[in-house]
């Protein structure tokens, strides 16, 4: 019997998404617990396993928008063929062999463009597939993708309802690099991940948002909603679009074990297994955009949080250390935060404190 193969339920509020890429073809064989496809959503990307081993059929395309609960495939299982029967009695001699026919060359089906209408892939091969775009053309036009659709939504959406301010500071991070380096190899061999800057920014934030608990607030209505969690979101790029994982009550964790949900949340988005539950609930997002380069941004904010941290490229910089002029590897910070609930004298309180951690990582340390 053969086995339908459904799009998943990926959370209560999505009822569609986009196949984005059919890791099998129509009429391939397929391994129990294989990957088949992708879905994309609105929130996330998420592979789907084959159910059972056989061969697959393919019921859409690549591209098209499909419903929670559609069959996108079929899985034709498996069969062992039986042995042919052998008769006890002796066969007559056999006759001379005629000559077998010549065989006819075989002829591919032709392949989808990429520009041809979304249809069921199995009908592909009796479809004339549409003209490829010229070599000189200017533009090519696309779909966007749920996931791009829905960052640029929370984008816009974020620029029109909250008061989006931006302070700027900047932290020597002689500091930080020093102890990183001292601590390195005992901290690699102890607990299996290394050292790095992110957990001291995570660290600090806590810290800062401690001090100053109007950035751990957010806006609802008329009211104003105090989080006494310190759930962190830390932005991560992916091929997909830029996600925010969330680490759950980092004032509890150590340095070690943010580090390894850091290492934990690189690998899923990576895979592209990250789950709704992984980007929900943060109170506060770091933004590091000096892994690109980036040497000053501002940031925007994530709804329907009030603040947001930018990192930025730790450069080599002339600063003046008591009373001489000096190198010193410099990291601009930006802090965009939501002015409605946000007094801006909070927000450089928030930003100084964040400098002061960085600068003095020792603290966090015997904090942790």
């Amino acid at each position: 019997m053969n086995i339908e193969v459904k799009v998943p339920a990926v959370g209560e509020s999505i009822s569609s998404g986009i196949l984005s890429v059919w890791h099998k073809k129509d009429g391939e064989q397929i391994r129990k617990d294989e990957v088949l496809f992708t879905l994309e959503t609105d929130k996330v990307s998420q592979d789907v396993a084959a159910p059972e081993a056989g061969v697959v059929h393919l019921k859409a395309a690549e591209g098209e928008e499909v419903k929670i609960g559609q069959v996108v495939a079929e899985i034709v299982p498996a069969e062992t063929p039986a042995a042919p029967k052998t008769s006890p009695k002796k066969s007559a001699a056999p006759k001379p062999a005629e000559p077998a026919p010549a065989p006819e060359p075989a002829v591919p089906s032709p392949a989808p463009s990429p520009s041809a209408p979304a249809v069921p892939a199995a009908t592909f091969s009796s479809m004339t597939p549409s003209t490829p775009p010229s070599a000189n053309s200017r533009a090519v036009r696309k779909k966007l993708s749920p996931l791009r659709r829905k960052i640029a939504a929370q984008l816009v959406m974020a620029q029109h309802t909250a008061a989006i301010l931006t302070t700027f500071n900047e932290c020597d991070m002689s500091a930080v690099m020093q102890l990183r380096k001292d601590l390195q190899e005992v901290f690699l061999s102890k607990y299996g991940v290394k050292l790095g800057f992110m957990s001291f920014f995570i660290k600090a934030v806590v810290d800062s948002l401690q001090a100053v608990p109007a950035i751990n607030s957010k806006i609802d209505g008329d009211d104003i909603i105090l989080n006494n969690s310190f759930d962190i979101g830390v932005a991560v790029g992916t091929e997909r679009g830029l996600i925010v994982p969330v680490l759950r009550g980092c004032e509890k964790l150590s340095f070690a074990e943010i580090e390894n949900q850091l290492v934990h949340y690189a690998v899923k988005a990576r895979e592209g297994k990250v789950s709704l539950d992984d980007l929900q609930g943060g109170v506060f997002t770091i933004s590091n955009g000096g892994i690109y380069g980036s040497l000053l941004s501002t940031p925007i904010l994530n709804p329907p949080q009030s603040g947001i941290l930018g990192m930025h490229k730790i450069q080599e910089r002339a600063v003046v250390v008591n009373g001489q002029i000096v190198a010193r590897p410099m990291m601009y910070l930006a802090l965009s935060y939501d002015h409605r609930l946000v007094d801006g004298k909070e927000a450089v309180t928030f930003l100084i404190r964040v400098k002061d951690c960085i600068e003095n990582p020792a603290r966090l340390l015997l904090d942790a």
